[in-house]
């Protein structure tokens, strides 16, 4: 099997490569990075820099992969130096609700766009990408953090877009959202301290969850919303 995993050089994302390098059935792993491409090396293993803001140079990188098996996006933005979670609306930014868009929701269809060749061989694909239980409308009950909130959302709405279509273009591969609980990386180190110790995961059982989940996975499940603890979540 081939996989590509986007944003590898994360917490979560570094943790799955390391486990997939493992897995006797996946012949190679392609991760990307953006800022800082990691030291792991392994002879399955060949990591690409890749801005997923920039639809040509998506365009360009997976042009080069003619077969896949699964496509995980791990890569995500909850919080940076110019862009916070908003308690309430009068923090709402027009700036920081588009970047969360942009690097929240668009990637995913452009990637699905641009990966649609290389995994329609496949005889049993994933496309997956990391969402977040906040992105459920009908989980809301407290509100607040509206631009992640939105972005997710509108993550999930672009997979299950994606799943219908490919149900007739791509039967045998199955697309999924995938909540993957507080995971302590610097993504969601500050907001913490709620955390119960027991519900605080490490990457690597973050992973390791991901992992069996793919592994689970069949084209009936496509259109799914699934997490970490085995629950199906709704949209």
């Amino acid at each position: 099997m081939n996989v590509l995993v986007i944003g590898g050089s994360g917490g979560i994302g570094l943790a799955l490569v390391k486990q997939l390098l493992e897995q006797h059935n996946i012949h190679s792993v392609i991760a990307t990075w953006c800022t800082k491409q990691p030291t792991l090396e392994h002879p399955k293993l060949s990591w690409q820099r890749l801005n997923l803001c920039d639809e040509s140079a998506i365009a360009a990188s997976l042009s080069q992969i003619e077969k896949l098996d699964w496509l995980i996006n791990c890569a995500g933005v909850l919080h940076s130096e110019h862009l916070k979670p908003e308690k309430s609306l009068s923090q709402c930014q027009a700036d920081s609700f588009m970047q969360s868009m942009q690097i929240n929701a668009l990637p995913s269809l452009l990637l699905a766009k641009h990966a649609a060749k290389a995994l329609k061989g496949s005889q049993s694909g994933v496309f997956l990408t990391i969402s977040a239980k906040l992105a459920s409308i009908s989980d809301n009950k407290i509100g607040g953090w509206h631009s992640y909130r939105c972005a997710k959302a509108a993550l999930n709405m672009a997979l299950k877009n994606v799943s219908i279509e490919w149900q007739r273009t791509h039967p045998k591969v199955c697309v999924v959202a995938w909540h993957p609980g507080t995971t302590d990386t610097a993504l969601s180190k500050p907001f913490q301290k709620n955390v119960a110790p027991e519900k605080l995961l490490s990457s690597e059982h973050s992973a390791h969850l991901l992992l069996n989940k793919l592994q689970q996975l069949s084209p009936a499940d496509t259109g799914t919303f699934w997490s970490w603890d085995g629950q199906q979540l709704s949209w």
